[in-house]
C-alpha cells in the first residue's frame, strides 16, 4: 500500500525534485517501545535516579532523552548503588546478572525483549535434553553475550559465517541444536543454518524462527524500496545490529546505502545525481528522527514523499508486573 505525502513544490522554486520512498515498517518494534516506556515507569515510581544496566537500546537520541529524565546509565552492577533501582537493556543479560543483583539485594526491573526471553528459555530446554547449542549470531553483541550466558560454560558455540561451519569440531553423531540472534540478516542466517543442516542433518532446529517480527519486517521493507532508489539512508546506531543489516539489504540489492544517527550527518554532496531516495529507520530509532531527516533534505530539495508498506504491525508487549501494580 503506497500513501503519498503532498509536495513541497512550487512553480519557481530554485531547488531540485527529489522523490522520497519512505519504507514501512521501520523505527520502534514493540521490544523497544516496551523497554523505554519501563525505564520511564521506573522513574515515575521509584523517582530519580533510576540505574540502566548498558544502552536501553542502542540508540543514542533515545539514551540521552532518559539521562535527561533522571536515568543514569552504567555498564556493570558494581556501579549501582545498593539502595537505587536498575533496569536490564532490551537486549538480555547472561543469568550472572539478576543473580547478582539478587545476591545484593538490588531493587531490578528486566527490560529484556520478550522475543529475546523466548530463545533463553530455548536455550535452557535444549540443554536440558542434553544438546550441545551452536548459536549464530555475532560476537560481542549484547543480546548473544546475554543468551550466551543462560547456559553453563562449554555447552554452547558461536557461529558467525558460513565459514565458520565448516571449522565446527563436532560429528553427526553428537547431539546438537541451533538457535540465532534475534536481529540478524534474513538472507545471512538462512545460509548458515543451511550450511549447519548439511553438515550435521541430526541438528535440531527452534520450534519457530528466532529472527524478530520486526527485523525480518524492516528488511523486507528495504528489499521492496532499494531497486527503485539512488541512494538508501538508514537511521540508526553503528553498534544496532538490525540498523546495519538494513544497510546490508540495500547494498545487496546494488543500492548505495549509508547509515546515520541524525539528520545533521548528511552530506550534500551525497545527493548528486540522486533522483530518488529511500529512508528507513532501525528499530531502536524514534520516528521523531526521520522526520528531522525529510526536513533536512527538503532544505536542498523539493520532496515529494510516498510510503512504501509492505506490512502492518500490531505486536504490543505487556510491561513487568512490579510496573503495573
Amino acid at each position: 500500500m503506497n500513501a503519498p505525502f503532498p509536495s513541497t513544490a512550487s512553480g519557481n522554486d530554485p531547488r531540485p525534485p527529489l522523490q522520497l520512498l519512505i519504507a514501512a515498517p521501520r523505527g520502534f518494534c514493540a521490544g523497544v517501545d516496551r523497554a523505554i516506556e519501563i525505564v520511564e515507569r521506573a522513574l515515575q515510581k521509584y523517582g530519580a535516579p533510576v540505574y540502566v544496566r548498558h544502552e536501553i537500546v542502542h540508540n543514542r537520541y533515545v539514551v540521552d532523552s532518559l539521562k535527561a529524565k533522571g536515568a543514569i546509565f552504567v555498564e556493570e552492577l558494581d556501579e549501582v548503588p545498593n539502595d537505587a533501582p536498575v533496569v536490564f537493556s532490551a537486549h538480555g543479560v547472561p543469568k550472572s546478572v539478576p543473580a547478582e543483583a539478587e545476591r545484593r539485594k538490588l531493587l531490578y526491573v528486566d527490560a529484556t525483549c520478550p522475543l529475546v526471553s523466548k530463545v533463553h528459555r530455548q536455550a535452557e530446554r535444549q540443554i536440558e535434553k542434553g544438546q550441545h547449542i551452536l548459536f549464530i549470531g555475532h560476537e560481542g553483541h549484547p543480546e548473544v553475550i546475554g543468551t550466551m550466558g543462560q547456559v553453563p560454560d562449554g555447552q554452547i558455540t558461536l557461529v558467525e559465517t558460513v565459514e565458520d561451519v565448516a571449522t565446527l569440531p563436532f560429528t553427526q553423531e553428537d547431539d546438537l541444536s541451533f538457535l540465532t540472534q534475534t536481529t540478524l540478516s534474513v538472507d545471512d542466517t538462512r545460509e548458515i543454518v543451511e550450511a549447519l543442516q548439511a553438515k550435521y542433518p541430526q541438528i535440531v532446529a527452534p520450534k519457530a524462527e528466532d529472527i524478530c517480527y520486526a527485523t525480518s519486517n524492516r528488511q523486507a521493507a528495504v528489499k521492496e524500496i532499494a531497486s527503485g532508489c539512488d541512494l538508501v539512508l538508514v537511521i540508526g546506531a553503528p553498534n544496532s545490529s538490525n540498523s546495519l543489516r538494513l544497510v546490508e539489504v540495500a547494498q545487496r540489492m546494488g543500492t548505495d546505502a549509508r547509515l546515520i544517527q541524525r539528520a545533521s550527518e548528511i552530506e550534500p554532496k551525497w545527493l548528486e545525481g540522486v533522483g530518488t531516495l529511500g529512508l528507513t529507520a532501525g528499530a531502536s530509532a524514534p520516528e521523531k528522527l526521520v522526520r528531522e531527516v525529510v526536513d533536512r533534505l527538503s532544505d536542498w530539495r523539493v520532496v515529494t514523499e510516498e510510503v512504501i508498506t509492505t506490512t502492518e504491525e500490531k505486536m504490543v508487549f505487556k510491561l513487568p508486573r512490579q510496573l503495573t501494580e
